[in-house]
């Protein structure tokens, strides 16, 4: 009955997307998100409280039966995944109303929304690989839609290409999976991956892991997987960018929790091979994100940055499951998933600020902005707000997360096994630097970009984003900070989805350990959050008590003997990370362009810098250019004459008929010898 019911939404929704004026698409896009939100939701909710709901739908002759299983773990990604996308389609009413001249875009943008929504809460209830595959081609097929949604800028329509291009080789990894299963099991279901894997050596299971983790990690964005992200995330449109670094890459990590949770193998060298890759892509995220100059640009990294995070704590989960030790799979896995749901929070309001910035002054280049907390103050607190979030400060959810994934490293360290011990220590270091260059970045965005006066003359005078854009701005921020505030509610919502995880241990009895480690650390942090802002509000009531008893004067600006043009004496974003950009310059790639004259009077002079990936310079540039520079030397069989492409036509034909007669020829000639 649910799924019919959910299907005449979406039927009903998309003949009035394709039929309803452009005003009124955008409002039914909402309307059918909020219903399908609030259908999948309430399911979801009672399986958090407890219990499981499974449906097996009949298939077909190739698919076979289809289950449909809601468990804690799909509960928890479907919640997430309808507050984001009910939020971005919130927000996209709004920020979309500048584009209702293209009609026609607009309705496949609303159709590709629902699909996305659709098809992610589907993934995390089907159990059919067959099915699976499609609703994963649908997925990349929607996410394709929305990215290049201002198809006629180039770099839109190169964003989308790759992404597209990277989504099926993702798509091929599956394939490749499933197929090996299902040929070894004869079954599509996703219980024959745990049989396989308890069949076959732990060797081979770690090989199957890998061939599915290797697909997952480009959807999520792993590093060296991520090189679709950080040109998919300024392509589009705010909302969906929100949508994609809250969601859609986290349905990557879904599928690495779920293929955790069906296969038995070696957990431990598989949380070592985890956290190493995890801290290369949260370090090599964040120090990118430091020297990009285009704001959504710089987020994409950080979205980077937080996955190889979460890929921390899922590692030291695996550990605790390899090692049979009840604490480090709990704290693993909930620092995990509750930085999943963090991170979905505060970037989606970055974005969504960003959005707010784009279309106030038409411009996303940090060094052109400056001076917009006058003119954009809730945007301003809100990006503030979630800045300090992303970066692991109180009392914002951030902290909550990432101090959970500490406790369990430094406890992990104190295991007998020496090596994980030694990868769990630097992981601890990995997610200390990750924290400070965060730090160093976001002071940078936030200062460059909304303090200070402005760095370049626009024609466009900033004015602030209307209700409609801050309401769902708003809206995740109150999320942000009640995890900030009062974390243990949400612990206690994730106790559902870690009983699957300490399900697989041997002993899972130590439950006191959670209890007294955590609950009671977590109980008191919450507090200590509430103390800390209550004692902020005090000191600013009587910092204003105490000011309003003087006369206020405005003066002009100090200008340090110095009274010329004071915007140009500000730091650039350039500038303001020139140390650091100098101390990392071997692991950076910076292509300069600058005209400098030495002459006595010298004219305009110019200096610009262009960050590159190196990753991404050594595995795709380079050998595209290669392989560009490789099929170059046949160019001269594409001349442009008839006669010669007559002439490869026969060439063809005759060697389709000498091939076997030349097989038959070989075959004699080698009996022939064997002969003699």
């Amino acid at each position: 009955m649910i799924i019919i019911a959910l299907l005449l939404i979406l039927v009903a929704s998309f003949l009035g997307i394709l039929f309803l004026k452009v005003r009124y698409k955008g409002i039914l896009t909402v309307l059918a998100v909020f219903m399908t939100a609030s259908i999948s939701g309430l399911y979801a909710i009672k399986v958090l409280l407890g219990g499981n709901i499974e449906f097996i739908l009949s298939g077909t002759y190739v698919t076979g039966e289809i289950p449909l299983r809601i468990d804690a773990l799909s509960a928890w990604f479907i919640l997430l995944i309808n507050f984001t996308i009910l939020t971005g389609a919130l927000y996209g009413l709004q920020y979309m109303k500048s584009y209702r001249k293209q009609a026609i875009n607009i309705s496949l943008h609303c159709l590709a929304f629902l699909g996305i929504q659709t098809s992610l809460t589907a993934i995390c209830i089907v159990q059919n690989a067959i099915v699976f595959l499609f609703l994963w081609e649908i997925m990349a097929l929607s996410s394709f839609i929305l990215i290049i949604f201002e198809h006629y800028r180039q770099e839109v329509i190169k964003a989308g290409i790759n992404y597209l291009i990277q989504a099926h080789i993702a798509i091929v990894f599956l394939y490749i999976g499933f197929i090996w299963v299902g040929v070894r099991m004869h079954s599509y279901d996703f219980k024959a991956i745990t049989e396989f894997s308890a069949t076959f050596p732990q060797l081979t299971s770690l090989a199957l892991f890998l061939c599915f983790f290797i697909a997952f990690a480009i959807k999520a964005g792993f590093v060296p997987f991520h090189t679709w992200l950080p040109y998919a995330h300024p392509a589009s449109p705010a909302h969906i960018s929100g949508v994609m670094s809250g969601v859609i890459i986290k349905i990557g990590i879904y599928g690495i929790l779920r293929l955790i949770l069906l296969i038995h193998t070696d957990f431990v060298v598989l949380g070592v091979i985890l956290l190493i890759i995890s801290a290369i892509t949260g370090i090599y995220g964040v120090m990118l994100a430091i020297i990009q100059h285009n704001l959504k640009k710089l987020l994409a990294y950080h979205s980077i940055e937080n996955i190889g995070i979460i890929g921390i704590g899922i590692g030291l989960g695996s550990i605790g499951l390899g090692t049979n030790n009840y604490l480090l799979t709990t704290l693993g896995f909930a620092g995990s998933l509750l930085h999943v749901l963090n991170h979905s929070l505060f970037k989606s309001v970055l974005f969504f600020a960003a959005g707010n910035v784009y279309q106030s002054v038409h411009t996303l280049n940090i060094e052109h902005l400056g001076g917009l907390v006058k003119r954009m103050p809730h945007t301003s607190v809100l990006f503030l707000i979630s800045a300090l979030a992303i970066c692991g400060l109180p009392p914002f959810n951030g902290f909550v997360s990432e101090f959970i994934i500490y406790t369990g490293l430094y406890k992990g360290m104190l295991g007998e096994n020496m090596f994980p011990a030694f990868v769990m220590l630097s992981s601890i270091l990995g997610m200390v630097l990750i924290g400070g260059l965060a730090l160093l970045c976001f002071t940078k965005a936030f200062g460059v970009v909304f303090l200070g006066k402005s760095r370049h003359n626009s024609h466009n005078i900033p004015v602030e984003a209307g209700a409609g854009k801050l309401i769902p701005m708003y809206m995740t921020t109150v999320l942000i900070l009640a995890i900030g505030l009062f974390p243990g509610f949400f612990i206690q919502l994730l106790s559902e989805p870690l009983k699957l995880f300490t399900a697989k241990l041997s002993s899972p009895a130590n439950t006191a350990a959670f209890a007294l480690n955590i609950s009671e650390t977590i109980k008191y942090i919450g507090w200590s959050s509430i103390g800390f802002m209550a004692l902020s509000g005090i000191i600013f009531f009587l910092r204003k008590k105490i000011t309003n008893l003087h006369p206020e004067r405005l003066e002009p600006t100090w200008g340090c003997g110095y009274t010329g043009e004071t915007e140009k004496m500000q730091y650039t974003a350039n500038s303001f990370v020139r140390s650091y950009r100098k101390l990392a310059k071997p692991l950076l790639s910076m292509h300069k362009k600058e005209l400098i004259f030495d002459t006595t009077f010298p004219g305009k002079s110019t200096y610009e810098t262009a960050p590159n990936d190196k990753i991404e310079e050594v595995f795709i540039d380079i050998p595209l250019k290669n392989l560009k520079f490789f099929f170059g030397k046949f160019s001269f069989l594409q001349n442009g004459k008839p006669q010669f492409y007559i002439l490869y036509g026969f060439v063809f034909i005759a060697l389709v008929l000498a091939i076997p007669y030349l097989y038959d020829v070989i075959k004699s000639f080698i009996a022939f010898l064997n002969q003699l």
